[in-house]
């Protein structure tokens, strides 16, 4: 029975926290900021692709 009261607190409580915060808002996240912001984020953003990149082809490599 403690499991099963756990888990329904659990849930509940995380429901009940995320009606108070209320739904996720991306809208505008990115287009919303300044332009330098936007542009901050694009690198971010190409950084992480080539980091992906990179980590692929020393995967590829060290299998050969």
């Amino acid at each position: 029975m403690g499991r099963l009261r756990k888990a329904l607190h659990d849930q509940f409580h995380d429901w009940w926290f995320r009606s108070l915060i209320g739904p996720a808002q991306t809208k505008g996240a990115v287009h919303g900021a300044d332009h330098a912001a936007r542009e901050q984020w694009k690198r971010d953003l190409e950084n992480r692709k080539r980091y992906t990149r990179e980590q692929r082809e020393r995967r590829r490599s060290a299998q050969r």
